[in-house]
């Protein structure tokens, strides 16, 4: 675990970062995202110490970073940088293998650790390792970094913009390969952006920062959900939520409230009890909300319901979606059943919600009726 505690950085009369405190969680991504000059690649190099705090303490573990030998402390983090950082006068194997030479590590195993990263990265160790930099493009260059800062397989990784000098293909292709090597290899990695869209894509937790302070630190979903103030909702985008669906979570867009009945009800009540609320089903529960079944108006259509009960007449045999699910789960679910209506529960099978055809389709062209007004 990485804490910043009340650090600030000045230049002379400039303050470059004030008072931030900040806990970055292991085996996880972190994001340090703002407008150029807000103070994130400072806050990374801070981390190693390439930059000191004026004030304040970093400790990883627990320990203050101060305490520590700065030459050690490099060494145990993997860095990688937007330039690649490669030396270019040392071939891809002696770029990748350095750290471990200088800390005199058995060469047997350099040898085999530095095809392992060669394998990870996608690129074959017998066409690349003897080769130069410069014979490279810049997404191998980039991979090549990614490999040297995996290489001494350090618990944290810390990366400035890697991809952000790259082609579009190229920097999505490098993003997927961050991503498969997180769930792999579980590191803390600190990764500073511009891009709000990579930070959604790669984080577990995003802070947003300007002039030199966080202004919220959260999870995607939270910030896209929740902005902390005008700020932060117009530097994430007010549609952008809308760009990564899977951050729509099925209670986002639920009926709250869905008309509901008990299985010893008369058929006459739920009939009269549709008509008034204006729906053409009711959702049959127990005295604790857990879900018994669908009752739907044409199962009672020409039939003989005197002294009947909804216990009779519903439907069982029906689709649920569940808290969490996201709105790509529910829009495949309901593309695979055919379905119409869709129940949301706990895991408890208490209902939560419902999502019928009409309110997801409501929800999914607020945006545009937004857009329209605005």
């Amino acid at each position: 675990m990485i804490q910043f505690n009340k650090v600030s950085k000045n230049y002379k009369e400039k303050k470059i970062l004030q008072d931030v405190s900040l806990t970055i969680e292991d085996n996880a991504i972190t994001c340090l995202i703002g407008e150029s000059g807000c103070g994130k690649t400072t806050t990374l190099k801070m981390i190693n110490r390439l930059i000191e705090p004026t004030v304040g303490t970093i400790t990883i573990d627990g320990e203050d970073i101060k305490k520590k030998n700065v030459i050690e402390l490099r060494r145990s983090m993997g860095y990688v940088i937007q330039q690649t950082g490669l030396f270019p006068h040392m071939t891809i194997r002696e770029n990748i293998e350095l750290i471990s030479r200088l800390e005199k590590k058995d060469p047997k195993i350099i040898a085999q650790r530095t095809l392992e990263m060669m394998e990870m990265i996608g690129l074959k160790a017998e066409d690349y390792l003897d080769r130069y930099p410069s014979e490279l493009s810049g997404g191998q260059q980039q991979r090549i970094g990614i490999a040297r800062a995996f290489a001494t397989d350090p618990k944290i990784i810390l990366m400035d913009e890697p991809f952000s000098a790259l082609d579009p293909m190229t920097r999505i292709n490098l993003q997927d390969e961050l991503i498969r090597l997180q769930e792999k290899l579980h590191k803390t990695i600190v990764f500073v952006t511009h891009d709000m869209d990579e930070a959604i894509k790669l984080s577990d937790k995003i802070a947003i920062m300007d002039n030199g302070k966080v202004i919220q630190f959260d999870t995607p979903e939270m910030i896209l959900k929740h902005p902390k103030n005008d700020f932060v909702r117009n530097f994430v985008g007010k549609k952008r939520i809308w760009t990564s669906p899977n951050l729509i979570k099925v209670e986002d867009i639920m009926i709250e409230h869905p008309v509901t009945c008990k299985p010893h009800f008369s058929v006459f009540y739920c009939l009269n009890k549709m008509k008034m609320a204006k729906v053409d089903s009711l959702m049959v529960v127990d005295d604790n909300r857990k879900l018994q079944g669908i009752l739907y108006a044409s199962a009672l259509s020409d039939t003989n319901y005197e002294n009947k009960k909804a216990r009779d007449f519903i439907e069982n045999d029906f689709i649920a979606a569940h808290i969490g699910d996201s709105i790509i789960d529910l829009l495949k679910s309901i593309d695979e059943n055919k379905v119409t209506i869709v129940p949301v529960l706990d895991k408890k099978g208490i209902l939560k919600g419902l999502v019928t055809r009409s309110s997801l389709l409501t929800s999914l062209s607020q945006q545009f009726l937004e857009e329209e007004a605005n």
